[in-house]
């Protein structure tokens, strides 16, 4: 049997709607992933800065400093570590850009 004008009209504008629907909910899983990337990421600070870069200690908190201070940090440990810097400058050789910035980011909205 072969579909109606009406049918295919309704079928369309229904599959029209979704869309925007399953895209949204693509982004929100993709949200979610880079959150628990990030978590994971995140977890070797733990042991100095505290949960959630919340420093217990004499060792700066880390958390809701602004991303790019963050990111601008970590890069010059990576990159250009003064000689006296502790266990930073070894632990940033893990990370390539995209992960500092995720870390940063992450760091950024967790002490809000």
């Amino acid at each position: 049997m072969k579909p109606r004008p009406a049918q295919l009209a309704i079928a369309l504008a229904f599959v029209t709607a979704l869309t925007p629907l399953a895209a949204l909910a693509t982004r929100a899983h993709a949200a979610e992933a880079q959150v628990g990337e990030a978590q994971v990421l995140a977890a070797p600070c733990a042991a100095c800065h505290g949960p959630d870069g919340v420093s217990p200690a004499q060792i700066p908190a880390i958390a809701g400093k602004p991303q790019e201070d963050l990111v601008r940090q970590l890069l010059a440990f990576r990159d250009a570590a003064p000689a006296d810097t502790t266990i930073m400058n070894r632990l940033m050789k893990g990370y390539d850009d995209a992960q500092i910035e995720l870390l940063a980011g992450y760091f950024a909205k967790v002490g809000q």
